[in-house]
Formats: structure tokens, sequence, C-alpha cells
């Protein structure tokens, strides 16, 4: 069972999560992270646990994370099987538990595979996201009947924390993906308004007939506009087009 000295207290382990969102460069970085962090705060001395954090979409499971080669292994495993706990978990939305994988009836081949991994027991734990995507958590121990009680009940406890933390970095993702990209699209605007202009100065032509000359060379080289807006400027002899949010 996790020791007082390895179970947090509810808060701290909220700080870290929120912590690990703010520090963490993307999604994969965050769950790789994670997945250290459960396998830390479960594992006893001498009784190291196994964490695989798997992914669902569109029923095809890929693992995203693991706390260690050994449990990126053990995760891939699972997706060898068209039945499976990490799949049960993510469909259902619920708690799947084997606390003894050679008493275990439901899933004989798995069971087998895994027995002749060492695995002796096995907790899926689901995430509670947004949307169509899901995901679960997986433990795994050598020993039989290692998640029953208070271990088990600090995991769930520990997963629904964890997934607030999850959809917290899945926006941040979905946000800084959105601002690159606008980023990327004001500087080509820039950059065409600048050719637009020396358009304008060289042939003595209002804005929108700047702008025709530029669409029908983009056309006619079938290049992209942002392209051929970049060498008009280029070729007065400015060098690469700099713009306002060029860093």
């Amino acid at each position: 069972m996790a020791s007082e000295s390895t179970a947090k207290t509810d808060t701290s382990i909220t700080e870290h999560l929120h912590e690990l969102v703010l520090n963490s460069s993307d999604v994969e970085d965050f769950l790789t992270e994670l997945a250290q962090v459960s396998a830390r705060n479960l594992s006893e001395p001498g009784d190291e646990m196994l964490c695989a954090i798997t992914l669902l979409r569109q029923r095809k499971a890929a693992t995203v994370a693991s706390s260690s080669p050994e449990a990126k292994a053990l995760g891939l495993l699972e997706h060898q099987f068209a039945e499976a706990p990490n799949l049960t978990a993510s469909t259902t939305r619920e708690t799947v538990h084997v606390p003894d994988l050679g008493a275990d009836g439901r899933w004989p081949e798995y069971s087998a595979a895994m027995a002749a991994e060492g695995v002796r027991s096995v907790v899926a734990l689901p995430f509670h996201l947004e949307g169509e995507t899901k995901a679960a958590l997986l433990l795994y121990s050598r020993r039989p009947n290692r998640f029953d009680g208070r271990v088990l009940e600090f995991a769930e406890d520990f997963v629904s924390q964890t997934s607030l933390a999850l959809r917290l970095a899945v926006r941040f993702a979905h946000y800084s993906e959105t601002a690159a990209n606008l980023r990327a699209t004001l500087e080509s605007r820039t950059v065409i308004d600048m050719a637009v202009g020396i358009i304008m100065a060289q042939n003595r032509c209002s804005q929108h007939d700047a702008f025709e000359i530029l669409k029908t060379a983009s056309s006619t080289r079938n290049s992209k506009l942002h392209d051929v807006a970049a060498a008009v400027v280029n070729a007065l002899g400015q060098g690469p087009a700099r713009t306002h949010y060029d860093g």
C-alpha cells in the first residue's frame, strides 16, 4: 500500500500538477512527466510501479507516454489485444481493476501475455477529458492484489485531479498553436502589404490594381502569394523582408 511518505496530500498533488502544466513544453512532455510522477507516488522501496498512458482515437489506441522503457513495452503489448483493460476503461470511462492476472478470466490471452512479462496485477483508470478523445492511465505491478483498498482509492483520486490538469494542458497547446498560426498569418499579411505598396509606387496604380498584379504573378508562376510578395520586396534591394512581428 502507498505509504504516507509517498502519498502526497491533495493540495500538494494539485500544485505539482499545475507546475507540470506550466513548465511542460508540450502535451507529450506533460504526459511523460505525469507518467513518471504517477509511478513515483505509488511505488514503494523494492516495489517499483510501472505506468503507461494510452490515448484512444477512433477506437485505435496508442501509448503516448510511460514512466520507463519497460512500462512503454507493456503499454504497446496492450494494443495487440482487441479486448484489454485499457480499451475497456477508456470506452466505458470506468476503472478496470485486475487484482490477480492468474485468477482473472475476463481476458485470458491478455492475462497470459502480461503474466509472461512478470506482471501480476493491473489497474486501468480513465481520464475525464472533453470531446471525443479518450485516454487511460495504466498501472502495472509484479505483485498480486497490489491495488487493493487505499492504494486504489489514492490512484483514482490522483487520476481525477490529473484529468483537470490534462484538460488544461490540451487547452494551452491549442491556444499556443492558434497564436502561432495567427502570428504567421499577420507576418504573411505584412509582407504582402509591403509588396503591394512597392507595386503601387512602381506602376503608379491603385492598391486594388497592385494586388491584382501580385495575384496574377502568383498564378502565372504557380507560387504562393506570400512567396511572390517576398520576392518583390527582396528585388527592391531590401534583402529578406522583415515585418513588425519579427523577433
